[in-house]
């Protein structure tokens, strides 16, 4: 996800402080942006001096001064530009499934573990992408096309979740098929990379 888009976006709703972008990103669903404050704000500086947005500093009584960014319409043309150029696929990186393809090196029971782990994780990442689906929008729908498409998107993070943790179950289910051989060579040894039997089968034991 492009960071400098997606403020655009945001910013096309309303204006917004950064503090306020910063919570629109943690709260959304599908459009979490796990960058830290100096990247929403380093941004924001960046997007101030191409023009493409504005700036004003509002000042409270009794709270320090707001600054509130605004688009312009140069910042909505950019925006309207990169809408209309080719998508781009999504990158398919998963670190688990990395950890996963080595995980014969391990025992049965660590082997159970680091997917109990996995699935939990899953299921927590899953209930709180219902609670935030249930909590609705972080802004109103400007439009019934608009608000289709916001859903058709949360459906589809949900259900990618779902998907993931529906597979990691099958893979202990599958696991659970296979026999772990204690006689058959320690994990990660040069006799268990040649593919050559442990000593109880070598010998008949």
């Amino acid at each position: 996800m492009s960071i400098r888009h997606a403020i655009l976006g945001f910013l096309s709703w309303k204006p917004h402080t950064g503090y306020e972008l910063k919570k629109v990103f943690a709260d959304s669903l599908s459009f979490h942006w796990s960058g830290n404050n100096n990247q929403i704000y380093g941004t924001l500086i960046k997007l101030h001096q191409e023009g493409l947005v504005t700036n004003e500093v509002v000042h409270q009584d009794k709270y320090p001064a707001r600054k509130v960014y605004t688009v312009t319409p140069k910042g909505l043309e950019t925006l309207r530009a990169w809408l209309d150029s080719e998508p781009e696929l999504p990158e398919f990186r998963n670190s688990f499934h990395i950890q996963l393809a080595w995980a014969d090196l391990l025992g049965d029971p660590e082997l159970y573990a680091l997917l109990g782990r996995y699935e939990s994780a899953l299921e927590t990442r899953l209930l709180m992408a219902r609670e935030t689906l249930r909590r609705g929008r972080p802004a109103p729908n400007r439009s019934r096309r608009e608000a289709y498409l916001w859903k058709r998107i949360e459906e589809n993070h949900i259900g990618h979740l779902e998907s993931e943790l529906a597979w990691a179950r099958d893979v202990r289910e599958g696991l659970g098929k296979l026999r772990y051989d204690p006689a058959a060579p320690a994990p990660g040894t040069p006799d268990a990379r040649a593919g050559i039997a442990g000593d109880g089968e070598a010998r008949g034991v």
